[in-house]
């Protein structure tokens, strides 16, 4: 897994009929404030937002989170509530809720 920021959404109205209903989100690699930093979309599965710091998984990490059908390389599966001198976010969620 990476941790990534979510810096913006893409909107795609022709995409692969597994796609529909899925988020992509616009996301770089580590906290965001470094520039220069990769940019990768992901599909959002845990309800993240802009500016959110999050877990993102690739390849076939990414896969088995969304299921053989989805053709995706990498997925959002977790929002950070706290990393190094990040502080929590007050966010609750996961597979039960």
């Amino acid at each position: 897994m990476i941790i990534c920021r979510v810096t913006g959404m893409v909107v795609s109205t022709i995409k692969h009929c597994t796609l529909t209903g899925h988020k992509l989100l616009i996301c770089e690699e580590g906290d965001g404030a470094s520039g220069g930093s990769r940019r990768i979309v992901a599909v959002d599965l845990v309800g993240a937002g802009e500016g959110d710091l999050v877990l993102v998984c690739r390849g076939s990490a990414a896969q088995k989170a969304l299921g053989d059908a989805v053709p995706a390389d990498a997925a959002i599966v977790g929002v950070i509530d706290a990393a190094g001198d990040v502080h929590p976010v007050g966010r609750t969620g996961g597979c039960d809720s």
